[in-house]
């Protein structure tokens, strides 16, 4: 790109962003080979902090990560879910909190650079949530195994059915306003956190939309999806969890 070009899209962000607060929320488990990637990928100019939450690596994911100049919080109890919530503590604890969270990957599946797409919704058309849909997106081939894309459509038909609210993907890189955030006061600790998000994000008839993002092989196996055991245990949990708040009400 022209780099005129791309300094006038910096500019132009940067005012639309105005008195916007961005804080990035990175989950990672013994991603030690992948985290640098992601890190460098953000565009650092649109953040305030990158907050990486290791969750219980045995690997040098911390080190990698300080050394990238992230902030790393530590939780020891394994779950995605729980390692999101330490990122989410830290946040309530800074003197002056994110005006957006953006969630995402620590495995560089996902592409960061494209976290303007997510965060323009929020600027422009006054959304709560943003979802960055893999399936309207660029997948690349092998990205998602085959449980993934089912699970994928078969709990996004049931928020539709049961909610009335239309999404195609439950994609872990998602852009969120903090007040929404605190309104949807996160519980999962485990397999449920996406969907747990938007399930609540419906049933409190927030303002939600979809872009699309594109999507690569990550770097390593998979945690979930690579295991049959992983697989079993995310599609019971995300399908739980779908049915579960149906049948609950919500605070506004």
């Amino acid at each position: 790109m022209n780099p005129i070009i791309l300094h006038l899209q910096t500019f132009c962000m940067h005012k639309l962003l105005g008195e916007q607060i961005v804080d990035v929320i990175i989950p990672a488990f013994n991603e030690e080979a992948a985290i640098s990637n992601v890190i460098k990928a953000i565009p650092h100019d649109l953040v305030r902090n990158i907050i990486v939450c290791n969750n219980n690596s045995n690997d040098r994911t911390e080190q990698v990560a300080k050394s990238e100049s992230a902030i790393v919080v530590n939780e020891n109890r394994p779950g995605y879910g729980w390692a999101c919530l330490k990122g989410i503590a830290y946040c309530t604890e800074l003197q002056v909190p994110p005006t957006i969270v953006v969630f995402l990957d620590g495995d560089f599946s996902d592409y960061p650079e494209e976290m303007e797409s997510l965060l323009m919704p929020i600027i422009n058309q006054n959304m709560d949530l943003v979802i960055g849909s893999r399936a309207l997106g660029d997948r690349e081939k092998g990205s998602m195994m085959p449980q993934q894309v089912f699970g994928n459509w078969l709990a996004t038909r049931m928020i539709k059915v049961l909610y009335g609210y239309i999404f195609t993907d439950l994609g872990p890189f998602r852009a969120i306003t903090w007040n929404a955030l605190n309104r949807i006061n996160m519980e999962d600790k485990t397999y449920g956190w996406t969907v747990e998000m938007q399930v609540k994000a419906a049933k409190l008839k927030m303002r939600t939309c979809e872009v699309p993002v594109r999507y690569r092989q990550r770097i390593g196996v998979s945690k979930v999806s690579g295991t049959v055991k992983g697989t079993l245990m995310a599609g019971y949990k995300i399908i739980f969890t779908i049915l579960k708040y149906s049948f609950k009400t919500l605070k506004a």
